[in-house]
């Protein structure tokens, strides 16, 4: 048999461990203060969302959750926000439309505004999450500490080291970030193998997890009724549930720069927060206050009990969340895309169940989550882990595995869920 292994190119050396040793305490140092600044962020964020929605009502005789309520803090979060960005040095960074988990590095002087107009908006209660200008923020951070204490280090290690840092904070668990990464590399020409450009990035996401784990002990355990051993059905059901959720999602990404550019005929923040604000005021009011805030802990509310409502009420929360989420991200409020999208998800999951009780309900959430985050993010490694990290139970993952693929044929090609500088979409 001829041999062809002379014809082959020579595999790069791996990186010696001499090489890679020094790196890790600046990795460990960046880990702890990305998830710090996490905590900050959330905690002050969650100190004021307890005086805005439960000390502050019950002082003015209001109900917590009324309409009237809702609509009054929606809008006075897009007033307070929209300030920020009007007066803020840098008006608190960019069109958040613009923006994706790879972020650009950002002058100091804007990241004080970034960080009030996102605690902000957690506050508040529109349908974002933390991570896109948390992300941002620790990536100025630790780029301008980088540049500052070894200036000779290329700028692309600090950004992937923040980046990694931040996400494995954000889930608690690295295992995000190596996914994120992996695949950022995949198309790259990387020295050595894989691991060894994975390895510094890495060690970033476990010291982040660790701290976020220590401190505030997070779980994305939902606790759904547990699943046992998967049968064609599930599987029926699992392919069907995930390619709806890449359709709604789909659905979304397309109304996108349309809502982007009707919000920028107003020109003025203290005019296109504010209407944001107004709009999901009125949003709140059809869908219930359970599609407010980021999700997460509201998500775990109806995990708790997925018979307690009809399918036509979670629907009505599913489609309510996606609009939500649309209008959230388009006027102009700082926030990120991923956490209320697992809401999205989950809702339509538990439609699905509530439609046709033979849908378990933690194929229904994980296989919907799977879905929207796919036609939303992109990002495929990342989609399959938060799904499965939803449901504890290894067997989800082959159906998982599967669903992933019809629905990754509805998106791929597909514009995403991000726009250019000149509001068109990016592919």
């Amino acid at each position: 048999m001829a041999q062809d292994t002379a014809e082959q190119p020579p595999r790069p050396p791996a990186t010696p461990a001499r090489t890679l040793l020094p790196s890790i305490l600046p990795a460990l140092v960046i880990g702890v203060l990305a998830s710090l600044l996490l905590l900050l962020v959330e905690g002050a964020a969650d100190r004021l969302q307890h005086v805005l929605w439960q000390n502050l009502p019950d002082a003015l005789g209001v109900g917590r959750y009324s309409v009237l309520w809702m609509m009054v803090m929606l809008t006075m979060t897009g007033v307070l926000v929209g300030l920020v960005v009007w007066k803020a040095p840098g008006h608190a960074g960019p069109d958040p439309a613009t923006m994706g988990l790879d972020a650009r590095v950002l002058p100091p002087a804007v990241l004080p505004g970034l960080l009030v107009a996102t605690a902000l908006m957690l506050a508040g209660g529109p349908s974002l999450g933390p991570e896109n200008p948390i992300i941002a923020v620790n990536v100025a951070v630790v780029f301008w500490l980088g540049h500052r204490f070894r200036p000779t280090a290329p700028g692309a290690v600090w950004v992937m080291l923040a980046e990694a840092a931040t996400i494995g904070a954000l889930f608690g668990t690295p295992v995000a970030a190596a996914l994120l990464i992996s695949e950022a590399l995949a198309g790259r020409q990387t020295k050595g193998p894989l691991w060894d450009s994975v390895f510094t990035p890495l060690v970033a996401a476990a010291a982040g997890a660790m701290t976020t784990t220590l401190v505030a002990d997070p779980s994305f355990d939902m606790h759904l009724p547990p699943f046992g051993q998967p049968g064609w059905a599930d599987l029926l059901a699992a392919t069907v549930v995930a390619s709806a959720g890449a359709l709604l999602g789909m659905c979304g990404v397309y109304a996108f720069p349309y809502v982007h550019g009707a919000f920028a005929r107003l020109r003025h923040p203290m005019l296109i927060l504010p209407a944001g604000g107004v709009v999901l005021g009125l949003l709140a009011a059809v869908g219930g206050h359970l599609t407010l805030f980021k999700g997460l802990d509201e998500v775990a509310q109806l995990a708790a009990d997925p018979d307690g409502w009809t399918a036509g009420q979670f629907a009505t929360m599913t489609v309510v969340k996606m609009a939500a989420l649309v209008v959230a991200a388009t006027s102009g409020f700082r926030g990120g895309r991923i956490f209320p999208a697992v809401f999205v998800g989950s809702a339509l999951g538990l439609t699905a169940h509530a439609l046709v009780p033979g849908v378990h309900p933690a194929v229904g959430v994980a296989t919907g989550v799977l879905g929207i985050l796919l036609a939303i993010t992109r990002q495929g490694w990342v989609s399959l882990f938060v799904a499965a990290v939803l449901v504890a139970s290894p067997s989800i993952i082959a159906l998982l595995c599967i669903a992933s693929l019809p629905a990754w044929l509805l998106v791929t090609g597909r514009p995403q869920m991000q726009l250019r500088a000149d509001g068109t979409s990016v592919r």
